[in-house]
């Protein structure tokens, strides 16, 4: 890839994809680069990564990322995205603990706005979480549109290959966890009201000493109410937290827009006067 990139550093190194800072030396720019570790690649196979991209290449909103570029260098794919001075929103609540209702709402907003738009265009994020949001100043993107759809594939599993973990327990929705269907964007509906809950109440809804333990937490257990570690919050705020995490999908929200609409509705008590 030296015709197109120069390599900067490693930027991090997770279950699905080692990234790089680089400069893409045609636009003159820095870019993210995220190349597949060689256990998804061969899941998903040249073909339809290339598609995938594409797909999610489309996908043009303020809050979604970019991908700008893809291809295959020897055996293993690779992408790239525009590189922003930016926390992830895992960095963020690593830093501060819980984050103020307002910032909350307003982040919540943001991302649901981007997921609303994603599903209209047919895309489901899939692994929707605090190291796939960042931030800059009141600014949220997500990130990795496409790696998950890839991943799961057209009927998605909670299974590993090696050290590949489609999904992430903590923000899995109880469908995507029991695998074996299609699932749609009720699904990341289920995976934002977890980073919400995370945000207002300093970790996720269900934890556990093992991922069956979570997964298990998930589909059965009752939504702990996030008022009783955060009093200030609100039943307003409980109640659209307990709906985006219903178990089933039909009890949910419809859409991430109608999350949108309940998150303003929460945010008006904090407008300017």
């Amino acid at each position: 890839m030296a015709d197109r990139y120069r390599i900067e550093r490693q930027l991090g190194r997770g279950g699905m994809a080692t990234v790089y800072l680089a400069h893409d030396l045609a636009h003159h720019r820095p870019v993210a680069l995220k190349v597949l570790n060689p256990e998804l690649a061969a899941m998903v196979g040249r073909d339809r990564f290339l598609r995938e991209i594409r797909i999610a290449a489309r996908l043009d909103h303020p809050n979604i990322l970019p991908l700008l570029d893809s291809g295959i260098a020897g055996e293993l794919p690779w992408y790239s995205m525009p590189f922003v001075d930016a926390e992830s929103l895992r960095e963020r609540l690593a830093r501060t603990g819980r984050l103020p209702l307002a910032e909350v709402l307003g982040i919540g907003r943001q991302v649901a706005a981007a997921l609303d738009y994603a599903h209209a265009a047919g895309v489901v994020h899939r692994d929707i979480k605090p190291g796939n949001i960042l931030l800059s100043g009141e600014r949220a993107w997500i990130a990795d549109f496409g790696i998950a759809r890839m991943a799961a594939g057209d009927r998605d599993s909670p299974i590993t290959s090696g050290s590949l973990v489609v999904g992430t327990p903590y923000y899995m929705s109880p469908e995507q966890a029991r695998g074996g269907a299609p699932i749609d964007g009720r699904s990341d509906v289920y995976s934002l009201g977890c980073v919400l809950y995370e945000m207002l109440a300093g970790q996720p809804p269900f934890t556990g000493a093992t991922r069956e333990a979570i997964l298990a937490r998930h589909a059965v257990d009752p939504v702990p109410p996030v008022a009783t570690v955060r009093p200030e919050v609100g039943r307003a705020a409980d109640g659209v937290l307990r709906k985006a995490l219903a178990k089933s999908p039909g009890d949910r929200f419809a859409t991430a827009g109608a999350v949108v609409a309940e998150l303003e509705a929460l945010t008006r008590p904090f407008a300017p006067r």
